[in-house]
């Protein structure tokens, strides 16, 4: 059986907490594929994490940050990165899945502005209007794996996040490897995907 690390802090007032279980259920009874997951706290990821994590077949970074280990969070999904471990990252993921990647790739000292609210021009910026409880078009960058996945060029999603990609930086997703996957109607950055990677996907929308 394959395992899932689900990773973030459970809380059962947060609705994604709540719906990711039966989403991926749904998907494992459509599929018929044997396929098991579970919770790792943010606390719980230890120094030695590529050992803690090599079980997993797969690593879903879930919403829910601030995380109560921002740094144990970031070596999770720089594990699944380097190991070329297959990865999602929803909203708050979505959000550190490019913190990880500034940092250890870009060479910048990356900063979410929710936990650094002094710092200049932080990776992960306040959105302009807030996302919460929202909805919105989205369009899929031609020959990305999400276009593929969804089969369309365009769809609507939900959103619960007040925080987004900084713009500042948009020049970077153009060059290298980790590019973006989909935009807003008005052209922000909503999803980024990894190149060389055989599954490296993040989404500030929630799917």
């Amino acid at each position: 059986m394959k395992r899932i690390a689900l990773v973030g802090d459970y809380d059962e007032n947060v609705v994604a907490h709540r719906a990711i279980p039966v989403a991926l259920k749904r998907a494992v009874d459509d599929l018929r594929v044997d396929v098991s997951w579970e919770w790792l706290p943010s606390l719980a990821l230890q120094p030695m994490i590529d050992r803690q994590l090599e079980p997993y077949a797969g690593v879903w970074c879930v919403p829910g940050s601030p995380y109560n280990n921002t740094a144990g969070v970031i070596e999770a999904i720089r594990f699944a990165r380097l190991h070329e471990r297959p990865f999602l990252g929803t909203c708050g993921g979505f959000q550190h899945a490019i913190l990880e990647y500034a940092q250890a790739v870009w060479g910048i000292d990356a900063m979410h502005a929710e936990t650094n609210p002094d710092a200049e021009d932080p990776v992960i910026a306040p959105l302009v209007c807030g996302l919460v409880e929202a909805s919105g078009g989205l369009h899929f960058e031609r020959g990305s794996q999400l276009r593929a996945i969804y089969g369309r060029e365009s769809a609507s999603e939900e959103y619960h996040c007040n925080y987004g990609f900084n713009p500042l930086y948009v020049d970077r997703l153009k060059t290298g490897p980790l590019k973006i996957a989909a935009r807003d109607d008005e052209g922000s950055v909503r999803a980024v995907e990894l190149a060389y990677h055989p599954f490296f996907i993040g989404t500030l929308f929630q799917p």
